[in-house]
């Protein structure tokens, strides 16, 4: 605790799930008689132990999940290693000429704004101005 520590104390445990969610820690241990009932309101932690019975070096050495896990509260937008970073995805978009006709004037702006006049008339140049 003295190099790198520190306790903050909190007046009841919904104040200490907001400012836990707010630090997204790597662990988060719910030392609790009743874990679960407060379980949905965590949004950001690496992992979390459930209980007096379920200490943080459980989950290093024998339960079993995953030890990557989201530091320095990255927790807020990442999660811990998983099979899903080990699968390559695409995006596959397919539209038919008349759903991109409702669109094609709204993706011509965005292009444009953004200062890519070739992206606005990649959509334009699908259109006959009589269509």
């Amino acid at each position: 605790l003295e190099n790198y520590g520190g306790i903050i104390i909190v007046d009841n445990i919904e104040q200490g799930v907001d400012l836990s969610n707010e630090i997204a820690p790597e662990h988060l241990e719910l030392a609790l008689d009743k874990p679960f009932d407060v379980l949905n309101r965590v949004k950001h932690a690496g992992s979390i132990f459930l209980g007096h019975y379920s200490p943080e070096p459980l989950g290093d050495y024998m339960a079993g999940p995953n030890h990557i896990l989201p530091t320095n509260g990255s927790a807020r937008f990442f999660s811990a290693l998983s099979v899903d970073d080990f699968i390559k995805k695409s995006c596959i978009i397919s539209f038919s000429k008349e759903a991109l006709s409702t669109l094609q004037m709204d993706v011509a702006i965005f292009a444009r704004s953004e200062g890519l006049e070739a992206h606005a008339r990649s959509v334009e140049v699908r259109f006959d101005k009589n269509d």
